[in-house]
């Protein structure tokens, strides 16, 4: 699929909870997924181009 995006997706998060924690698991664990590998609990492992590896956390905020 031709690649719409430039590089990485940047993810602020506000409130670092369980959920946020959930979220931050579950990318750093399917990061490495080869090509067009099933992967349970993603419908998609390509959208717009853009696949799990290309998420980076840049930010977190918790009052």
């Amino acid at each position: 699929m031709k690649r719409n995006g430039s590089g990485k997706i940047r993810v602020g998060i506000i409130g670092v909870g369980n959920c946020a924690s959930s979220l931050v698991q579950g990318v750093q664990f399917y990061r490495n997924v080869a090509g067009e590998q099933f992967v349970p609990g993603l419908m998609h492992v390509d959208l717009g181009g853009y696949r799990v590896e290309d998420i980076e956390f840049s930010a977190a905020f918790d009052i």
